[in-house]
């Protein structure tokens, strides 16, 4: 893939007279990153991993390279851009075979030209990347609750896009499964895709993402490296903690919460 840019400038979302992103402008994200959006509860981060999927309108300038994301049609979004939501509906008697095949041809039309034969083909490679081709026949309301979060990464993937948006990939995982998916995410980028993922877990981010985006109130906090935005001046007025960011025997940051403050 060749590189590629996300440039967000001045993003404003509003609902019912209420805004809910407040004049965000963010750092210019290059391909091969992974990127965290974190913040505690009601901040804006699905509202704003949304408003770059195109779901909501906003104001403001989301251009990747130089495609207008806000305004361009569905299909010209579908072809560049891959969005997984928090969780898979309930209900769906598909196999995962078939759920993949709905998500390629309902996206790029020139994707979707391959033959039957060709289709298959392209669903059972990102099964294989993501190690889940096991699953293929199963049907998606079978499987566990880290095995439709592979489902659905894999819906995300298979149309090839360059900007990968993940809302909390890892949410009600367990451990093993959190690490399968965060170690999925970070080849994802290294084969050239922005990636950008919502996450609660500031040890995950800290683990995985390039850089981090802090938000708190529908605003951007602070934005950069781990080592640069977990800072304990941070958790204390963004999360209304009294912690300590520590470095483990790895070098990795570590966050130790010593209480709540009023």
């Amino acid at each position: 893939m060749s590189l590629t840019t996300l440039t967000v400038r001045g993003l404003s979302v509003a609902y019912r007279r209420r805004t809910v992103l407040h004049d965000i402008d963010l750092p210019d994200l290059q391909s091969g990153q992974v990127v965290a959006l974190v913040g505690p509860n009601g901040a804006g981060k699905s509202t704003l991993l949304r408003t770059l999927a195109g779901l909501l309108p906003a104001q403001g300038r989301v251009h990747l390279d130089g495609l207008d994301l806000l305004t361009c049609n569905r299909r010209a979004r579908a072809a560049v851009l891959g969005f997984m939501p928090q969780t898979l509906p309930d209900g769906i008697a598909l196999s995962v075979l078939e759920t993949l095949l709905g998500a390629l041809r309902g996206g790029d039309p020139i994707k979707a030209q391959l033959d039957a034969q060709g289709q298959q083909q392209r669903a059972y490679e990102v099964l294989e990347q993501l190690g889940i081709v096991h699953l293929a026949m199963r049907p998606l309301e079978a499987l566990s609750g880290g095995q439709r979060q592979m489902v659905s990464l894999a819906q995300a993937v298979i149309r090839q896009p360059r900007l990968l948006l993940l809302d909390e990939p890892t949410s009600a995982l367990d451990l093993r499964y959190q690490n399968d998916v965060m170690s999925m995410v970070r080849q994802l980028a290294d084969q050239g895709r922005i990636v950008v993922v919502v996450l609660h877990d500031l040890g995950l981010a800290a683990t995985w993402a390039d850089h981090i985006m802090v938000l708190h109130n529908g605003r951007l906090r602070a934005a950069g490296s781990p080592e640069h935005t977990l800072t304990a001046p941070m958790l204390a007025e963004v999360y209304r903690v009294q912690a300590r960011v520590e470095r483990c025997s790895r070098g990795r940051v570590q966050i130790l919460v010593d209480g709540s403050l009023a």
